[in-house]
This record gives C-alpha cells, structure tokens and sequence, in this order.
C-alpha cells in the first residue's frame, strides 16, 4: 500500500439501503421510498403541476411537496399505493412462500 492510501473494505449491499443502515422499520421505508419513486414518475411524466397532482390526489399541495421530496413519514404504505390508483395504475400484491435459502420474508415494490 502506499504512503497515505486508505485501504477500504466493500460490502455487498442487501438490496435495502436502509437496512444496510441499520435504520429501524427498513422494509417499510424502503417500499414507501419504491411507491413514492413511481408517483413521482408519472407526476412529472404527465408535467402536473403540484397544485394539479394535489387535486387529482385529493390532497393539498404541501402534501405533494412533501411526496416530490421523498418526506415520507406522513404517509402510509396504503395511502400511497391509494395514490398510484388514483394516476390510473393498477397495484397487485402478491403473496408466496419465501424460498428456503433465505431466511424469513421481504416486501418488494416493482413498477412495471
């Protein structure tokens, strides 16, 4: 190594960066950050303005800004997927066993 090189360690993430952050309810924050990840998409693919995604959202404007800047602790998993419903997107939730060479189960969000 030379003179003044730091020799770091990488560590392979989980796949949930809060849970690599040791964070406490890491499943949820991760799968509400998925959910506000594709809002914000079709938010600003269809260019509404705030005021117009609030009305469309049935909420007020500070709402989606709170949305647009990821300050997710006012919103519930179920609120958020009620969003997706209310931009015209269909949300499945899928339930199967988890596979035996991982322990216990996960939650993951896709948008297609």
């Amino acid at each position: 190594m030379q003179k003044g090189r730091v020799k770091h360690e990488v560590i392979s993430s989980s796949g949930n960066v809060f849970a690599d952050l040791g964070v406490t309810n890491a499943e949820e924050k991760q799968t509400k950050v998925r959910l506000a990840v594709a809002i914000n998409q079709i938010i600003h693919g269809r260019k509404l303005s705030q005021m117009a995604a609030a009305r469309r959202l049935n909420v007020n404007q500070p709402k989606v800004s709170a949305l647009s800047n990821y300050q997710l602790d006012g919103f519930s998993v179920e609120r958020l997927m009620n969003f997706l419903t209310a931009l015209d997107r269909d949300v499945d939730i899928i339930i199967r066993r988890a596979p035996r060479s991982r322990k216990g189960g996960r939650i993951l969000v896709t948008a297609a």
